[in-house]
């Protein structure tokens, strides 16, 4: 039985962040000077993602890309020996425990009505403990459980629990019991950002909505680049990791596991999530004639050629504000895929961007009304 240990979480708060007169800017020149090539030149898949999540924000949705793990659930366990437990605490004094008989009952030996999802780490399950509180149960894979990755499972855990912000999803506690590896998170009761964009939770999301979403996420990563030591690097970044609240604030979860890495290009020290991409992720072909495709390529050869308005989700009306509001948001795609790494904005840089263009939006829709 593993030792316990207790971990407590203080509410956080996005980081500061001034406004920006980002939408007084134009680009006269929309290319890039193209100097000698070499492998380190090139976009990072990192700033691929990021620059992706962007634009998906405020393009079409996709039919193409199968957004759910192909990998099949866990086999369920037929019986329960001893339990496992860590102690928890919601901010205050009153300490629980959780136990791994705790959540085989209230998912009923992890019954498929209780799970909402798969993500990279394994299986999640919504869950109802004996203490009133819903949570989110994530299950790691069986791939999880080996010596190697049982070690580091529980040397990042202790990373995880040191991150604390109001757009990250909240890590709660683990269990360790057996061959069982279970986290404890925080239930997002509004579904992912991808279920949003392609309607599946009914309304379509609104310019404003979809700001406000790009903008917490920027805050997310900032936090994570700049106000976490040594540094967290989320390397699968996508609209199905991106779940938003009630208020459709957003929160950025599935952080894979997370181990201590160079940067290839800098040297440095960081936190890289092992994660670094989708399984069931296939060429994207969109219904638009048949003949187009939706990718980041496609979306930024719009941009370049001033066909922005094309690119702009059907589902949002085709109004100045929102039209401003997708031309700056390319912008800044365009820039974070510059071919040198020192070219691109930093994170916070792409926060302050952001936020200058909610804040201007907000003025010019305010302003036609």
């Amino acid at each position: 039985m593993p030792s316990r240990r207790r971990h407590s979480y203080a509410g956080g708060s996005s980081p500061a962040t001034t406004s920006s007169n980002y939408s007084n800017t134009t680009f006269t020149d929309r290319s890039f000077p193209t100097p000698a090539r070499t492998p380190t030149d090139k976009p990072s898949s990192i700033a691929r993602r990021i620059s992706g999540i962007f634009i998906s924000c405020f393009t079409p949705p996709d039919p193409g890309i199968d957004h759910s793990k192909s990998s099949s659930d866990n086999n369920i366990r037929s019986r329960r020996s001893s339990t496992a437990s860590v102690q928890r605490n919601y901010g205050n004094a009153t300490e629980t425990e959780f136990t791994f008989d705790e959540i085989y009952d209230a998912t009923k030996n992890f019954s498929p009505s209780f799970r909402i999802g798969q993500g990279g780490f394994g299986t999640v399950y919504k869950v109802k403990l004996r203490d009133g509180k819903t949570f989110a149960v994530k299950r790691a894979k069986k791939s999880m459980h080996d010596d190697r990755q049982g070690a580091e499972f529980m040397s990042e855990i202790q990373t995880l629990a040191q991150v604390t912000h109001l757009s990250l999803v909240k890590y709660y506690g683990y269990v360790v019991h057996d061959d069982e590896k279970i986290l404890i998170v925080e239930y997002v009761a509004n579904g992912t950002l991808r279920d949003h964009l392609d309607c599946k939770e009914g309304k379509a999301l609104d310019m404003a909505t979809r700001l406000d979403i790009a903008t917490d996420v920027a805050h997310a990563i900032t936090y994570l680049h700049m106000y976490t030591q040594p540094p967290i690097i989320h390397r699968d970044i996508k609209s199905s990791n991106i779940l938003l609240t009630e208020n459709f604030r957003a929160k950025v979860a599935d952080f894979g596991f997370a181990r201590l890495a160079p940067d290839s290009e800098s040297g440095a020290t960081h936190i890289s999530t092992q994660v670094k991409g989708t399984a069931g992720r296939r060429p994207i072909e969109l219904s638009r004639g048949q003949k187009e495709r939706i990718t980041i390529r496609w979306a930024i050869k719009k941009f370049t050629s001033g066909d922005t308005i094309s690119v702009l989700d059907p589902k949002l009306e085709q109004n100045p504000a929102n039209s401003l509001a997708l031309e700056k948001v390319l912008e800044m795609a365009f820039q974070c895929l510059a071919p040198h790494r020192r070219s691109r904005p930093s994170m916070k840089k792409c926060s302050e961007i952001l936020w200058g263009i909610r804040k201007d939006y907000r003025e010019l829709l305010n302003t036609s009304l």
